[in-house]
């Protein structure tokens, strides 16, 4: 597998600001993937949480009413150092303790009820407020044009720093668990070493192809992907900065099937309509696979393994509702986004920062 630095797809230069990921500079707000029915067996708590994780806020809520752990229910993990909402589900039959609870550092905003109990995965994504310090003028607006183009073009769907460990190495841990050079029998320690390799190799393909579309963009022959420059020169033609290729795997976004592109002209028009988007595989046996050209780039990166199972991620996502304000007398750059769920508001920032 090659090694490839991230690949940023904005140009400007890199912008030098001040920021401390703080319950004051960083606010996360949970969007749920469905309106809570108002009945059923299950409360549905709307909490918000300040310098925790999600697990402390799930432990001190299981001391206050004496349920179990694993009895609550919550759609994702939310950062500890930041100020958070999120949806906690558990039995009813709690209700009352924990509506009369008075714990430091968490608030329940509110309370309905539900059928289900929340499972992971049960939101459309989450919504970010971030303040940047000591920015001037010239870096206002760059980031307002930075913001802009996101806002139009969309991003890469990188893989966050949080993915590969303090030390950056997980993924060389999980490289050498699948190559049978290093055993580790704690199985979530073996799993979260897996998951960062096959991170780190979506992370290089995806960086590679926006190094492709780069140099598609300067009209510059690319002979790995076809030696006729005439196909070259169609992928070049294609407006949107991120190229596609015949026989790439494109998802309906922003959910439902992936499929082959096997009629590039009509599935470029989806493409530039954000209706689908670019998929890039996580390794593993997979029943659906790129073809030609784009294979020959996938497999430059992916090494597959029959241990594992295989999915498809967006590589390429469409952030919402951006927006933003300056305060020239603070010299403070305040703005908000959309993510879809899997998504991390580390990579938005730097993207915009380019670092």
């Amino acid at each position: 597998m090659n090694d490839i630095k991230r690949t940023y797809f904005l140009n400007h230069s890199a912008i030098n600001v001040y920021f401390n990921k703080n319950s004051d500079n960083f606010v996360v707000d949970e969007i749920p993937l469905y309106e809570f029915s108002g009945e059923g067996e299950h409360l549905i708590l709307h909490v918000r949480k300040k310098d925790l994780t999600t697990w402390d806020l799930i432990q001190k809520l299981s001391e206050v009413c004496g349920a179990k752990v694993r009895d609550f229910g919550y759609a994702g993990l939310k950062d500890k150092d930041a100020l958070t909402s999120q949806y906690i589900s558990i039995h009813k039959n709690y209700e009352e303790k924990l509506l009369a609870s008075d714990l430091p550092n968490i608030k329940i905003l509110g309370h309905t009820y539900h059928n289900n109990k929340i499972r992971i995965g049960h939101l459309v994504g989450n919504r970010f407020y971030i303040r940047f310090k000591r920015v001037n003028n010239i870096d206002n607006e760059k980031l307002s044009s930075a913001l802009t183009q996101i806002q139009s073009s969309g991003m890469p769907n990188y893989f966050g720093y949080q993915r590969f460990g303090r030390d950056n190495n997980n993924y060389e841990l999980g490289k050498k668990i699948l190559e049978g050079t290093l055993k580790e029998r704690n199985k979530k320690k073996k799993d979260l070493f897996i998951s960062a390799y096959q991170s780190k190799m979506f992370n290089d393909w995806l960086s590679f192809r926006i190094i492709i579309s780069k140099m598609l963009e300067d009209n510059i022959k690319l002979d790995y992907i076809n030696t006729e420059y005439e196909l070259n020169l169609k992928y070049s033609k294609q407006k949107q900065f991120l190229k596609i290729f015949d026989g790439d795997v494109l998802g309906h976004y922003p959910y439902g099937k992936v499929f082959n592109c096997e009629d590039l002209d009509t599935e470029l028009v989806r493409f530039q309509n954000k209706e689908t988007s670019l998929m890039g595989k996580l390794a593993g046996k997979n029943r659906l696979t790129s073809l030609s050209g784009a294979k020959e780039i996938e497999d430059k990166f992916i090494k597959n393994s029959d241990d594992l199972s295989g999915s498809y991620r967006y590589a390429w996502i469409y952030p919402q509702n951006i927006n933003y304000k300056y305060k020239e007398d603070k010299m403070w750059f305040e703005f908000g986004f959309e993510l879809p769920k899997g998504s991390y508001a580390t990579t938005f920032i730097e993207e915009i920062l380019k670092s």
